[in-house]
């Protein structure tokens, strides 16, 4: 399937959104999907995989516990949730690198970083074991393969991109990221009522010639 960056956010809000996350979550999910996907990811399949981890239902477990140096969950941390942190707070990598411990989908914090980075007007660089992407939040410099998780990912402030993504207009989300993401997207629709139907169906139950 091939989408607009348009439809894949649109989707993507829709589907955070079904799955639990409140609304400004979703909006910032769909945001990271789209960036992604601008880079060449596939976004899609990040979301999937963080959304199938039904963060939502106790997103306070799932999210640091305090902002210091190391950032640690009771659970396994939700990239949606520390990433959002990080974008809101990335005054605190003025101080030093930040340590997220146990991060599913550590991808899905690489666009957060662009926001911290474009915030603070520099570069950002996210390391994830022997992987890293530094980014100034409209390029970036990363592989295409990453694990889905990690036990420890540090954010920092530097790095140089060198090797830039090619970016991409169109969305090619995997078929089984769009199909769990549109079934998410479907809890967001009001179930149809008689009047409902009656009132889209036009002139089709009334006579007005």
């Amino acid at each position: 399937m091939n989408l607009s960056l348009n439809e894949v956010e649109g989707l993507a809000k829709r589907a955070a959104r079904g799955a639990g996350h409140h609304w400004g979550a979703a909006e910032d999910a769909a945001k990271a999907t789209r960036w992604l996907c601008l880079q060449g990811f596939d976004g899609a399949a990040a979301l999937s995989a963080v959304l199938r981890q039904e963060f939502a239902v106790g997103i306070d477990a799932h999210t640091p516990r305090d902002l210091g140096v190391n950032w640690r969950a009771h659970g396994q941390m939700c990239p949606l949730g520390a990433g959002m942190l990080l974008s809101d707070c990335s005054e605190h990598l003025g101080r030093g690198p930040i340590v997220l411990h146990d991060v599913a989908v550590p991808l899905f914090l690489v666009p957060f970083a662009g926001n911290a980075a474009r915030r603070l007007q520099t570069t950002v660089t996210v390391v994830c074991a022997e992987l890293s992407a530094t980014t100034d939040g409209e390029v970036v410099d990363a592989p295409d393969l990453w694990p889905e998780s990690a036990t420890k990912v540090i954010v920092r402030i530097g790095g140089t991109p060198k090797k830039l993504r090619a970016k991409r207009t169109r969305a090619l989300p995997a078929s089984a990221a769009l199909a769990f993401l549109n079934t998410l997207a479907q809890r967001t629709y009001a179930p149809a009522t008689e009047e409902s139907r009656r009132l889209g169906a036009g002139a089709g139950l009334s006579d007005n010639d």
